[in-house]
C-alpha cells in the first residue's frame, strides 16, 4: 500500500471531493435503511441500523474493487433492435438494468406496505405484527443488497475522480462513518412523519427508473457536475418536495399552536364566569361550546 500519494495535493482534493460526494449520494441509501430497520423490534432497531452501515461499507469496497473493471466493460454483448431503437447491452448495463429494477421493485412494495398501513395495523395486530416485522439478518443482507445497487452511481463517480483505489476506499470509510452518527436523527425523523416515508419511496422508484433508462441508452446528451440533466431534475424535484413538505410541516404546528391557545382561553374565559356565580353545568356547555368555535374559525380560516 504506497501512502506517499498523500503527498501531492492532487489525493486530498479527490479524498474531500469524494468524501462530499458520497455523502451526498448516500442519502438515498441512509433513508432506505431507515424505512429497513423500522420493521425491525424497537430494541434491535439502533444495532441494525450500524450493523446495515457496517455490512454496506464492506459491499461498497468490494465493489469499488470490481468498479475499476466494470467502467470499461463496455463492449457490447448484444444488440436490441426495435426499429428506432437500437442499443447494445454491456456488463455495466446489465448490471445497472438489474440493479434499477431492484429498486423499482422495492420502491414499489414498501409503497404498498404504507398504503396498507401494514406499519400502523402492527401496532395493534399480532397477527400483523409478525407479518411486518422482519429479523435482524434479513433487514442487514437486505441494506447490502439495496446499498449495492445504491452505490453503482457514486462508486462510478468515484473511480471517474479518482485514480488510486485507496483513496476511494478511505472516502467511502470516513462517509459511512459521518453517515453512522446521522442515521438514528434522520430515522427517527422519518419515523414520525410518514409523509416523509412516502416521498422518499417514491425517489428511490425515480432512481431504480433512472438507472434504467440510463442502461437502455436513454438519456440526454446535457450533463452538468458529471451527471445527466434528468438526474438532476430528480434530484431538484426531490428536494422542492421536501422543501414544500418542511413548509407544510411548520404551518401545521403553528395552525395546531394557535388551536390550543384559542381553547385555552375559551376555558379561561369559562372559569372566570364560573368564578362569578353561573352554574357548573352550564359553564361546561358554554366552554365547550366556545371550544369547538375557536376550533372552526380557525380551521375555516387557514
Amino acid at each position: 500500500m504506497d501512502l506517499s500519494i498523500f503527498a501531492t495535493p492532487e489525493a486530498w482534493i479527490s479524498l474531500l471531493t469524494l468524501i462530499f460526494l458520497e455523502i451526498v449520494l448516500g442519502v438515498d441509501n441512509l433513508v432506505f435503511i431507515s424505512i429497513t430497520t423500522n420493521r425491525l423490534p424497537p430494541e434491535k432497531q439502533h444495532i441494525g441500523r450500524k450493523l446495515g452501515l457496517a455490512g454496506a461499507l464492506v459491499m461498497r469496497i468490494l465493489f469499488l474493487c470490481f468498479a475499476s473493471y466494470l467502467v470499461h466493460m463496455t463492449a457490447s454483448l448484444f444488440t436490441v433492435n426495435l426499429g428506432a431503437y437500437s442499443h447494445g447491452f454491456s456488463v455495466r448495463d446489465i448490471v445497472m438494468l438489474v440493479g434499477g429494477g431492484y429498486l423499482i421493485y422495492k420502491g414499489i412494495s414498501e409503497l404498498i406496505d404504507v398504503l396498507a398501513l401494514t406499519e400502523i395495523k402492527a401496532e395493534t395486530s399480532e397477527e400483523h405484527k409478525a407479518r411486518h416485522l422482519i429479523g435482524l439478518p434479513q433487514a442487514v443482507g437486505t441494506i447490502m443488497v439495496m446499498d449495492l445497487v445504491f452505490s453503482i452511481d457514486s462508486v462510478i463517480t468515484a473511480v471517474g475522480l479518482a485514480e488510486h483505489l485507496i483513496v476511494m476506499i478511505l472516502a467511502v470509510m470516513i462517509a459511512v462513518f459521518i453517515m453512522m452518527i446521522f442515521i438514528d436523527p434522520i430515522s427517527n425523523f422519518i419515523n414520525s412523519h410518514p409523509e416523509m416515508k412516502i416521498l422518499a419511496l417514491v425517489f428511490i422508484c425515480a432512481i431504480g427508473v433512472l438507472l434504467v433508462l440510463d442502461s437502455a441508452g436513454i438519456h440526454t446528451s446535457i450533463e452538468v457536475l458529471d451527471m445527466h440533466m434528468e438526474k438532476l431534475m430528480v434530484y431538484f424535484a426531490m428536494i422542492f418536495a421536501v422543501v414544500l413538505e418542511f413548509i407544510q410541516m411548520a404551518f401545521n404546528s403553528r395552525l395546531n399552536a394557535w388551536k390550543k391557545q384559542l381553547a385555552d382561553e375559551a376555558i379561561e374565559e369559562a372559569v372566570r364566569e364560573a368564578e362569578g356565580g353561573e352554574a357548573p353545568a352550564k359553564v361546561g356547555e358554554q366552554a365547550r361550546a366556545r371550544v369547538d368555535a375557536a376550533i372552526e374559525n380557525a380551521e375555516r380560516l387557514s
